[in-house]
């Protein structure tokens, strides 16, 4: 619907347009654009070869407490062919794959996520302070609107950076699973999308009244880290100590990232281990969506 003047009045012409200059903010910066692919490549190139756990089952790791004296050659290659065969079953057990990197590559991916979202409270802060948010509360777009607009821009740029991850990671040695299937593909941004909004919608309502840089910068420092690290991104849930499994099962990142590799890289589904997991995260989203958005009613002003 338009009015006299021509200009659209319709809720979805305004959610694109303040979501396409969110994304051009973005991808309009070369430098910003290209270092926001190369974080997280570094992380999975330099974390994920550096942490070869395969490595640790290998003859040379133990030959010197317990071998002597030393074995022969040909000892020394059976030696090897067990220890391969070894660390295969302990890292398939322990990660549900043989690759650690295609256990890691799926935790890089719901990180980048996380960290791409918490740049959405920061931009509530900035639009304040340089004077573009009392412009677009003088117009017609509703409050919901452009807290939904930084939303989407985040998820879609998160799902972008995720899909280069995984493609950086295939040779590097990723490895899916045998229950792989092209469908899995949409799971996985399933999965990531609804993620982005609930995380989006949480670090946007934490600093929707804030007009000091500082206070998402301390958001960012106090969050980032327990939110990785207490999840299943780098370890498997069941071997960490009791206290951090407790606070990684309620972690929606778990929920995510376990979902995710279960489509990608496990060799059976259970789906409804599955279906839990996208409930979880999608009643997270949901309830995160709409608590910034009657936040945004309430706080959102000039």
């Amino acid at each position: 619907m338009k009015p006299a003047n021509g200009n659209s009045t319709s809720k979805l012409h305004g959610l694109w347009a303040l979501t396409n200059r969110e994304l051009k903010k973005w991808y309009k910066a070369p430098a910003v654009f290209i270092l926001t692919l190369i974080q997280p490549v570094i992380w999975l190139g330099l974390l994920g070869n550096a942490l070869n756990l395969g490595n640790m089952f290998s003859p040379t790791s133990i030959q010197p407490p317990v071998f002597n004296p030393p074995l022969n050659p040909q000892q020394m290659v059976q030696l090897g062919q067990y220890f391969s065969d070894l660390s295969n079953k302990v890292l398939q057990g322990t990660f549900g794959t043989a690759s650690y990197i295609s256990f890691m590559a799926v935790g890089m991916m719901a990180f980048t996520a996380l960290f791409t979202t918490m740049f959405s409270g920061m931009s509530v802060v900035w639009d304040r302070r340089l004077g573009f948010l009392n412009k677009v509360l003088s117009t017609p777009v509703s409050r919901a609107v452009i807290i939904l607009s930084k939303v989407f821009s985040a998820a879609l740029r998160s799902m972008f950076q995720a899909a280069i991850i995984l493609l950086i990671a295939v040779p590097l040695g990723f490895v899916v699973g045998a229950a792989f299937t092209p469908l899995s593909i949409l799971g996985v941004f399933a999965f990531l999308f609804l993620i982005c909004v609930g995380l989006s919608s949480l670090f946007i309502a934490i600093n929707i009244r804030s007009s000091r840089i500082e206070t998402p910068m301390a958001v960012m420092n106090l969050l980032n880290l327990p939110l990785t690290f207490a999840s299943s991104a780098f370890f498997p849930i069941d071997r960490m100590p009791t206290w951090l499994q407790a606070v990684a099962n309620v972690n929606p990142l778990s929920y995510t990232i376990n979902g995710m590799r279960q489509l990608l890289i496990n060799n059976t589904i259970d789906y409804s281990a599955l279906a839990m997991q996208y409930a979880y995260v999608g009643i997270f989203a949901a309830v995160l969506t709409t608590i910034g958005i009657v936040l945004s009613w309430r706080y959102l002003n000039k």
